[in-house]
């Protein structure tokens, strides 16, 4: 990993307070930068901004709604009119909840694409913007391996998350001459406090579900945090300057 490469770089990280949007939080603070934690938890926000003060950037939140196409904006206007640039944005905030096609319902598909995609291009709308006229930046969008196909019941999140792959082309294609570029970070199966709940909303305890898991990835074990966080910390970093349209597995091998 590239140490003590974000001196003097602002950069936002939307869903920065839980999984690998606090490891990566945390990270980029220890090598100097100066974060914007973006989310709508400002009590676990203010415990990681605790948590890191004695680190080598600083941390700061602002509240966010991604539902609502104004509180992206807003959270961006925050960032320009305080900190005058961006140079970097993490989109990590997303949900996903069971459904097959058969079974969607409206509302199901729209709260998840509200969030999912169209939450997430109103903030790349709003990070472009800035960083056009502020000489570039780096955009790092998550992916799943549901992106190519999915599982059954997970029909409206593979489809946000395949709709997350061309948003983060298109950006690479289009915007390259601004000093922008764009990545896809696929996320394999992670032990997430999203994922842990909703399994054991359906009767299934972590150990189960890391049994299961391992079933059905070549590494043998599920991705950790941990194997995440220096992936989109690289994307983020100077030293991936020629590196846009880009689609980092961290998956163990685990394909859909």
């Amino acid at each position: 990993m590239v140490e003590n490469n974000f001196y003097d770089k602002i950069i936002a990280v939307v869903g920065g307070t839980k999984g690998v949007g606090k490891g990566v939080v945390a990270e980029l603070v220890k090598q100097g930068a100066t974060v914007v934690i973006g989310g709508r938890d400002e009590n676990a926000a203010l415990e990681i901004i605790k948590s890191v003060k004695e680190l080598n950037g600083q941390c700061s939140f602002v509240e966010i709604s991604l539902e609502s196409t104004k509180s992206c904006q807003l959270f961006f206007d925050t960032i320009l009119e305080k900190h005058k640039r961006l140079d970097g944005f993490f989109n990590y905030a997303g949900i996903t909840s069971a459904a097959s096609l058969l079974e969607i319902e409206e509302t199901h598909f729209n709260s998840i694409f509200d969030i999912n995609i169209r939450g997430a291009m109103f903030c790349c709308k709003s990070a472009l913007k800035i960083m056009k006229e502020t000489g570039g930046g780096s955009i790092v969008l998550t992916g799943s391996p549901h992106a190519w196909a999915g599982e059954e019941d997970r029909v409206a999140y593979a489809c946000s998350k395949g709709s997350i792959i061309t948003l983060s082309d298109h950006i690479s294609r289009h915007y390259a001459k601004f000093g922008i570029r764009s990545n896809y970070i696929t996320m394999g199966w992670t032990p997430t406090e999203g994922e842990l709940a909703m399994r054991k909303a359906n009767g299934m305890s972590e150990q189960e579900l890391r049994t299961l898991a391992a079933e059905f990835i070549p590494a043998g074990r599920m991705t950790e945090i941990d194997d995440i966080v220096p992936g989109v910390i690289y994307l983020l970093s100077d030293a991936s300057k020629m590196v846009s349209g880009s689609n980092l597995r961290v998956t163990g091998g685990w394909f859909m």
